[in-house]
């Protein structure tokens, strides 16, 4: 069994990033801009947006940090992702999900330009990727992808199971791992309503868990030599912990890592290589690569 390093894997790629904005900066080009929106005080987003900022700095860009409370109403959400937009400084830049119930998400995802939409949430760059169109790629997904490549695991003619549907990562991972240029597997999509998720689960080669809810994958579910891949981070109470909770995946750890050839770690997996899937993003918007 060989454990997926993300955390080492995501300091190598930062580094590679920095020497490359080294080298734009000292040819007279412009340093990578990325903004963020965070709106309210959700714990979970305050840590997600601290990290972007602390990588931002590692890769050498300028970064934004524009924050809201609770209680900012649509039009002035509306009203800033406009001024973004507008301002040619800013290279790209994302809005924390989840916003607050009066929010529309959709709405305020589908006011982002999308040729400054490192999220890849945008419907033109989720439509250029479920067609293999270069865009901005989800950053869990190509968090993913990257390892895949990295540890040279091979997921030509694979099967892989994908457990979890959602627009951020289930669906986009589906889409990536079926097609020809980068996953080239046979894809099977399992959810909470699945049937036969367990037989499915048991037949995969790669199984990639993002079902949001912990220890739901347990060894009886994988086969021998399997590649799995959590996704989940749920907070669970832990009094151990200084901060009362720790951070629990989707697969039971302790019994699944013995039947792997490879898997991921919570925290330490998945989770890093999100965020420097961003950065990827933000130094491909800065480079002008996918759109003009």
């Amino acid at each position: 069994m060989q454990l997926i390093d993300g955390k080492a894997t995501a300091a190598q790629i930062k580094a590679e990033i920095a020497e490359e904005v080294k080298q734009i900066v000292a040819g007279g080009g412009k340093r990578p801009h990325l903004a963020a929106v965070l709106v309210g005080h959700d714990g979970g987003s305050e840590t997600y947006v601290k990290n972007k900022v602390i990588a931002c700095e590692a890769c050498g860009f300028k970064s934004t940090l524009i924050r809201f409370e609770e209680d900012v109403t649509e039009e002035e959400l509306l009203a800033k992702v406009k001024e973004l937009n507008d301002d040619d400084d800013v290279d790209g830049y994302i809005v924390q999900l989840p916003l607050p119930k009066h929010i529309d998400e959709q709405k305020i995802i589908m006011a982002i330009d999308y040729r400054k939409d490192v999220d890849g949430f945008h419907p033109v760059n989720v439509g250029r990727m479920a067609i293999g169109l270069p865009c901005f790629i989800s950053a869990t997904p190509l968090g993913i992808l990257t390892l895949l490549r990295r540890y040279g695991i091979e997921t030509s003619g694979r099967k892989c199971v994908i457990l979890g549907r959602s627009n951020i990562v289930g669906k986009p991972m589906a889409q990536l791992m079926m097609q020809k240029q980068y996953g080239d597997s046979t894809v099977t999509v399992c959810h909470s309503h699945s049937k036969t998720l367990k037989e499915e689960c048991r037949e995969a080669d790669i199984i990639i868990a993002a079902i949001g809810q912990p220890n739901f994958v347990t060894a009886d579910m994988v086969k021998d030599g399997a590649v799995v891949i959590d996704v989940g981070t749920t907070r669970v109470p832990d009094a151990t912990k200084k901060s009362g909770f720790r951070l629990n995946g989707d697969v039971k750890f302790d019994e699944v890592a013995p039947k792997c050839s490879f898997i991921t770690p919570v925290p330490g997996g998945v989770g890093p290589m999100t965020i420097c899937s961003l950065m990827k993003n933000t130094l491909a918007a800065g480079k002008k690569e996918y759109y003009k």
